[in-house]
């Protein structure tokens, strides 16, 4: 399990960040989200403090604005949602280029689009800046459950697996003319499906069993030294710290 994974949202680097523990950074964005969370939707001044503090610690990491925004794909959902809520939103119309759209609706879109987009990007600088595996590891050392760890890495480790059977079985119907086009062949997709599951089902007993027979006994062995010093601490907390700052400011002048 030790050995390491590409993914195409880290970057590597030696930055400052990059050198965090990761057990650090996972703190800090969850205590930085939480905060975002906490903040009223009228508070605009403070959503706009956390986005520069966020461009700070991009531009800390080295990471480049294309890399953030070619990422924050996830979250089209959201906005969509997003958009939707003003026109279907009920209470008091506001007219806004011809169209009649709720205000209360407005707010609420507002608020799912901040909040999401600080939560996105916060998560991709820590993805960017942080091996998937690291990050496994950091979430092992802030005592979450042993078992979701490690169901976590083995998803990891095997889902590059999984991916490339299931290339291996497109390939393998292309080769004898199959293409999917209507929904004339989703029984064959189904199948193909089911025996991907299969698979990867006596794929994870064999590679279960092959533990056991190696003295498996429920914990996996640590061979990353992550101790974090109060000074990485402290680093770390900087950006939690600072966007509380933010919150409390706006607080205190509401």
């Amino acid at each position: 399990m030790s050995a390491g994974h590409g993914h195409r949202l880290h970057r590597p680097g030696d930055t400052l960040v990059h050198r965090l523990p990761p057990q650090c950074k996972l703190a800090a964005v969850t205590a930085f989200a939480l905060t975002v969370v906490a903040t009223p939707r009228e508070w605009f001044a403070a959503f706009g403090a956390y986005a520069l503090l966020l461009a700070g610690v991009a531009l800390a990491a080295r990471i480049p604005p294309g890399f953030v925004l070619r990422r924050m794909a996830v979250e089209i959902p959201f906005v969509l949602f997003a958009v939707a809520i003003p026109f279907i939103g009920t209470g008091e119309r506001v007219a806004v280029a011809g169209l009649s759209l709720s205000v209360p609706g407005l707010w609420a879109a507002w608020n799912i689009l901040a909040k999401a987009t600080l939560g996105v990007v916060a998560s991709i600088l820590l993805a960017a800046t942080t091996e998937p595996r690291l990050m496994l590891l950091g979430a092992q050392r802030l005592r979450l459950p042993p078992l979701l760890v490690q169901i976590a890495m083995f998803m990891l480790r095997y889902m590059d697996v999984v991916a490339g059977e299931m290339r291996r079985m497109r390939v393998a119907r292309e080769s004898r003319g199959f293409a999917a086009r209507d929904v004339r062949h989703l029984p064959v997709v189904a199948r193909s499906a089911g025996a991907l599951f299969i698979r990867s089902y006596e794929r994870g007993e064999r590679v279960h069993l092959a533990m056991l027979s190696r003295g498996y006994t429920g914990s996996m062995p640590v061979v990353v030294d992550l101790a974090a010093s109060a000074r990485q601490w402290l680093v770390a907390a900087m950006l939690p710290g600072a966007a509380l700052v933010a919150l409390l400011g706006n607080w205190g002048m509401a």
